[in-house]
């Protein structure tokens, strides 16, 4: 699998909400928040892969909801590039066999490094364990890769780590990406991702501003109010059952419309007329037209709404 390859696999994916399993198989296991699961992380979970097969274990990966950071410091924690749906989803395509999703909490937080290491081994049978060489773990970011490499020596599972994936000398990351988003880089984005960023979420009702202007728009529901990038955007959504979309998005809080803080995203689909209340979409960044504005009156936002349109239907012509 080359970096983003979305295979779409069917492969059966357990998910488990701790760290305890009924499967008895011993695996191979690997541990991070995977925010984004970005070309350094996708490498990673190729390594285990290859790890497991060399040695007939099960894939696993550990991970944590809500991220570590937004429990300790909610004000200070990164914006989401992925939420948990979407994240066990790209886990699923990569081929995964099991994850665990460990409620991080204050139970979950006071746990020590040891206490962490044998659970690894006695609860979900590990015998190889794969972290980066920089990861931290257990209370007060005890634990680091030393720790879980003399453990495992004592309790008879290997441990191996990975480096860090640089992409033109810089190390992918997702705080990379997050800057790359935010300042409009998506083709740095992408190539951090090796795919174009993306939100899914269920199409819900919204208050009908799109059709009263002549641009009716799918408002796609997203899971935190604050998303990595804001503007107006040319898009592809897709869809079970209704194929690949081409489209414009808007992503912000609406200033002409509504005065309060809350993010929308809004995405008008090129010659398209279906129903598609409760329909799963997911939505692919493409290229950023213009930053959010506030206009003086709705026949001004409706001239801006039709201009995008023909900017982005023209960017779609010129990347055929």
């Amino acid at each position: 699998m080359t970096c983003g390859a979305r295979l779409y696999n069917s492969h059966p994916m357990q998910i488990l909400r701790s760290l305890h399993s009924s499967d008895t198989r011993p695996c191979a296991v690997t541990i991070g928040n995977f925010d984004g699961v970005h070309c350094g992380h996708q490498s990673l979970l190729r390594e285990l892969q290859q790890a497991a097969q060399a040695r007939g274990l099960q894939t696993a990966v550990v991970t944590f909801e809500p991220h570590p950071r937004e429990f300790f410091t909610p004000q200070q924690a990164p914006v989401r590039l992925t939420s948990l749906r979407e994240k066990l989803e790209l886990f699923r395509e990569v081929g995964i066999d099991r994850v665990h999703v460990c409620r991080f909490n204050t139970v979950f937080a006071r746990k020590t490094a040891d206490e962490f290491i044998h659970a690894l081994h006695d609860d979900l049978r590990a015998k190889f364990v794969l972290i980066g060489d920089d990861f931290r773990f257990g209370s007060g970011r005890s634990g680091d890769f030393s720790l879980m490499q003399n453990i495992g020596a004592q309790r008879g599972f290997e441990v191996a780590a990975v480096h860090s994936v640089l992409h033109d000398g810089v190390r992918i990351s997702s705080t990379a990406i997050r800057a790359a988003l935010a300042g409009g880089k998506l083709d740095m984005a992408r190539a951090y991702l090796g795919r174009p960023y993306s939100i899914s979420g269920r199409v819900v009702h919204g208050d009908g501003m799109g059709r009263k202007l002549g641009f009716p728009t799918a408002n796609v529901q997203m899971k935190h109010n604050l998303p990595p990038l804001q503007g107006i955007y040319v898009v592809e959504a897709h869809s079970d059952g209704i194929g690949v979309l081409q489209g414009v998005a808007s992503l912000g809080v609406r200033p002409t419309v509504h005065h309060d803080a809350r993010h929308v995203l809004e995405v008008h689909l090129f010659e398209f007329a279906q129903q598609i209340y409760g329909r799963h979409l997911r939505v692919e960044f493409l290229h950023k037209l213009r930053d959010e504005e506030k206009y003086p009156n709705l026949e001004a936002l409706t001239r801006q709404i039709a201009l995008d349109v023909n900017n982005a239907k023209q960017w779609f012509v010129e990347h055929e």
